[in-house]
């Protein structure tokens, strides 16, 4: 898949998936399904997306995002996205008119023959336009642009809000029927303490990425994919390790019956079940027979 934030390097034409899509859920399929449709020869698949986010842009504080770049990347990959255009939410952009916009960005920079964008989508300066304005704009310069519905769940719209609150109440059941898949941390594994390896039970300790959005603190059951291997079962604490005195956050995974080396190697951790919530134990003594307690209902609770 082709990442470009240069809109020099842009590979056109294209049909364009237009939108912020954190968390890539189920009603941001809905509007990238379309462009995946497509069968036009020599038009790129496209998910035209903004960096920042334009929350953080105006704010000037940093969002925690449900797919940071590593993730979103590995996810519209997987769907067959052929291009992911980084649009630079900047002062240049932000200035520019609804009809600004769509000349020169979406006709003139990226050639674009087919746009899909949500029923809430708003562009231009001052959020000026709306989605009706988008289809109205293109028609006029020969460009076809589709409005997909809001999805919903039940009553309520699906969005990365509603699938926030599910993660912060270690909702997985919730966060997978808004998702469309287990929810996921990528990260790369690091040198940490050791202490884990010190009590039986090693540990890959993550680098993820500072801007990712983590669930609820505790002990989860999770499937991992490694550079070598894929669903491996095991278990996962986000927290910060209360009984060695932690002060930071972090996110170590124990995988079950497995021994290797995963020092260097990116992991993929997919949230399948809270166990518990993160707690403060006597002793290392104390802390090893919960951590077996763990490991054992994670056996349990994927039948092995």
């Amino acid at each position: 898949m082709q990442i470009t934030s240069s809109l020099d390097k842009i590979l056109t034409p294209t049909a364009i998936a237009l939108g912020n899509f954190d968390g890539i859920h189920r009603g941001h399929l809905e509007v990238i399904k379309p462009v995946l449709e497509t069968d036009d020869a020599g038009v790129y698949k496209t998910v035209v997306t903004f960096d920042p986010h334009p929350q953080q842009y105006f704010t000037g504080q940093q969002r925690q995002l449900l797919t940071p770049h590593p993730e979103r990347t590995i996810i519209l990959e997987s769907l067959g996205v052929q291009q992911l255009v980084l649009l630079a939410f900047d002062r240049e952009l932000v200035k520019l008119s609804p009809q600004e916009f769509v000349q020169q960005i979406l006709n003139d920079r990226l050639q674009a023959k087919f746009v899909s964008v949500g029923e809430d989508f708003r562009f231009g300066n001052q959020r000026a336009g709306a989605a009706t304005d988008l289809v109205k704009l293109t028609a006029d310069i020969g460009i076809c642009t589709r409005i997909a519905p809001l999805e919903t769940d039940g009553d309520s719209r699906i969005s990365s809000s509603r699938i926030r609150a599910a993660l912060l109440a270690a909702d997985l059941e919730l966060t997978k029927e808004l998702l469309g898949r287990y929810y996921s941390i990528v990260g790369t594994v690091i040198n940490g303490q050791e202490i884990g390896r010190s009590i039986g039970f090693p540990t890959a300790n993550l680098k993820y990425p500072p801007e990712k959005f983590l669930p609820r603190q505790g002990v989860y059951c999770v499937r991992v994919d490694t550079a070598t291997a894929t669903q491996l079962p095991g278990v996962m604490n986000i927290g910060k390790r209360p009984t060695v005195n932690g002060v930071n956050t972090t996110v170590e995974v124990h995988l079950l019956d497995w021994d290797g080396n995963l020092y260097g190697q990116q992991l993929i951790v997919y949230l399948h079940h809270f166990l518990r919530s993160e707690q403060k134990f006597p002793d290392l003594a104390a802390l090893t027979n919960q951590i077996q307690a763990d490991c054992d209902a994670a056996r349990q609770f994927f039948g092995s």
